[in-house]
């Protein structure tokens, strides 16, 4: 890893979820997307197709609507019927949610609470759905906050979200670093001047993670934690 290590200097850390700390298993969350769109809209279709990795819930949603010839304001109408019947959906099919963390996150989330950082998630999930996926994977005490695409519609505006929660807790000079695995993470921290911290443990390749200019760029988090120095972390 050639990037520079100041990155551990930051006062919070903001982790995506999916892919990032964790992979997901059991179709829970996949599922409740194709309910809402029946029950709301009488639509049978699927999700697939819709770029999924790197979205968030609210425009995944717009996407399928668009392509299946619903007009947008359709969806504004309702929205917020729309999201907690997928929470709900997901919350009644929590005991068939699985999430694997990913390589290396246990240790490092051990080592920046060690270190007195504060921590949170920004995902595209919608609140409640990200929760439940954190919580099975037994990492949820670790997080302070989180920001989610409940009432966002970007992942920029889910990082603006995140940042402002830091700087209410720590002051508005605090520094705040994310850590996502997505090209999409990497350019929503960058529109906001934040630094970046990119992991391979998605869909995309360090090479084209890389190529979005992170400060760092790993296959995972187990290489980033062997970059410290000694005593660092």
């Amino acid at each position: 890893m050639s990037a520079p290590r100041k990155w551990i200097e930051a006062d919070a850390y903001v982790f995506d979820i999916d892919g990032t700390l964790l992979h997901a298993y059991g179709g829970a969350h996949y599922n409740s997307f194709h309910s809402a769109l029946e029950k709301h809209f009488a639509l049978t279709c699927k999700i697939d197709g819709v770029p999924l990795h790197g979205n968030t819930d609210t425009g995944i949603l717009r996407a399928v609507l668009a392509r299946e010839g619903v007009a947008a304001d359709q969806f504004d109408l309702k929205r917020e019927a729309v999201f907690a019947d997928m929470c709900a959906e997901v919350e009644k099919n929590r005991d068939q949610v699985r999430s694997e963390l990913c390589p290396g996150i246990s240790q490092l989330l051990a080592a920046l609470k060690r270190r007195g950082k504060l921590l949170g998630v920004a995902t595209g999930n919608l609140e409640r759905i990200g929760w439940i996926k954190v919580e099975a994977a037994g990492v949820r005490d670790h997080f302070t906050f989180g920001a989610f695409s409940d009432g966002h519609e970007t992942r920029t505006e889910i990082f603006r979200d995140a940042i402002e929660q830091v700087r209410k807790r720590l002051g508005g000079s605090a520094s705040v670093c994310f850590v996502g695995d997505t090209v999409h993470d990497v350019t929503a921290a960058k529109a906001l001047n934040a630094p970046v911290i990119a992991v391979a443990t998605g869909i995309f390749t360090c090479e084209q993670l890389s190529e979005s200019g992170p400060e760092v760029c790993v296959q995972s988090c187990e290489e980033l934690l062997q970059h410290i120095p000694d005593g660092q972390l």
